[in-house]
């Protein structure tokens, strides 16, 4: 039988999608020698010896079965108690445990979203809010926040105004400007949130690694924990990257919602990993410490030297600095790449983060200090000799 000239084997949503501007540059760094990467988002640190002995003590018990599709309750009761830290006390029955904060959120977005929905997100942003948003059938309205990249009460009224959003994204602290937001910030926001009665889907990824002030969750604020799905997880703050768990807090409609999805699409997140995160919530807090004055000091070194070269903000929190790189004439894709190839350093293009970004570079400095003075002075270099 002969096929269609006209038809089309790929999900058409999939061709209006580009490919990943993060993986694209880390794809480009294998098998180069003596390339220092400040482009992919990952601590330096191990996993915590006391988290990775309880994953193994569970597995030579031969704990490896399937959990509730919830998570194991004694996760989701931490979950809860921790989460008092944050300003609100989620009831355990309103916590979904999920593989990672990626699944968390392609989750949240696939209960509340209906095709042809407004969805705000402030651009920069994380590389998967929109193609995930336009994969649910969602309408993706960007909101430019430079110069200061922060969101507030004015920018999301002047777009609504012109359309009727069902959905705002907030990522705070942000990837990958470092952004944060005070408490009366957030209220601003809150204002705007229900004037256009949204719903916010609030990555809180960051929220331990908040410098300029304590973290306060948007479902914290009043009226907001109806109309909040929070995401976080173990992969930033406790360094549990590949254990891939994260959860869900929610309202119990949008959790229900969430919860169906998450039944049918991953049935449940893994084992060990979700043992080791009740042990990271209950023993964690000195290596988190640690691990968090240690990016401290790595963002007050590299904002300093890079700063005296390309214009760059410090960081509120998280673990990127986002300097302009526009003063040298370059797109950002182009000093990215000439940056790798001269003197074997990864960065990311900010223009991988949306039109925003453009005429900025992302730089983790999740990478030891050795390793981030001499791309430092790479950098300096590089510059210096454009």
């Amino acid at each position: 039988m002969r096929e269609n000239a006209d038809r089309i084997r790929i999900n058409r949503k999939l061709l209006e999608i580009k490919p990943s501007g993060i993986r694209k540059f880390f794809d480009l760094i294998l098998g180069r020698e003596d390339v220092i990467s400040l482009g992919v988002g990952e601590p330096d640190f191990p996993t915590p010896w006391r988290i990775r002995e309880e994953m193994i003590y569970s597995l030579e018990k031969g704990i490896t079965s399937y959990t509730s599709n919830y998570g194991i309750e004694e996760l989701r009761a931490e979950i809860s108690r921790y989460y008092e830290k944050f300003g609100f006390s989620p009831h355990p029955d309103n916590v979904v445990i999920t593989a990672g904060v990626s699944e968390g959120f392609d989750l949240a977005l696939r209960a509340v979203i209906n095709p042809g929905d407004f969805v705000l997100i402030p651009d920069p942003c994380y590389v998967s809010y929109s193609p995930l948003s336009i994969l649910c059938g969602a309408r993706v309205v960007s909101i430019p926040t430079p110069p200061e990249f922060r969101l507030n009460y004015e920018l999301i009224m002047e777009y609504s105004r012109i359309i009727e959003p069902k959905v705002l994204i907030l990522n705070y602290p942000a990837n990958p400007t470092g952004v944060s937001y005070s408490k009366k910030e957030l209220e601003e926001i809150a204002d705007a949130v229900v004037e256009n009665d949204m719903i916010v889907i609030s990555d809180e990824i960051y929220s331990e690694l908040s410098y300029k002030f304590p973290h306060r969750s948007f479902a914290s604020l009043e009226g907001m924990e109806d109309r909040t799905i929070v995401l976080n997880g173990f992969s930033k703050s406790f360094a549990m990257t590949g254990m891939r768990v994260g959860y869900v807090i929610a309202p119990q409609d949008l959790l229900d919602a969430v919860l169906k999805i998450h039944q049918y699409s991953m049935l449940c997140a893994p084992v060990t990993s979700q043992i080791g995160a009740i042990e990271a919530l209950r023993n964690g807090e000195d290596e988190l410490e640690t691990m968090k004055s240690e990016y401290l000091r790595r963002r007050n070194f590299f904002v300093r030297k890079i700063g005296e070269y390309l214009e760059t903000r410090k960081p509120e929190g998280a673990f990127y600095a986002f300097p302009s790189i526009r003063e040298t004439g370059m797109s950002s894709e182009e000093f990215a790449e000439k940056l790798l190839m001269e003197k074997n350093v990864a960065v990311v293009p900010g223009n991988a983060f949306g039109e925003s970004g453009e005429g900025f570079i992302r730089c983790a400095y999740a990478v030891s200090m050795d390793k981030l003075r001499e791309a430092a002075e790479r950098i300096i270099e590089f510059v210096s000799e454009l």
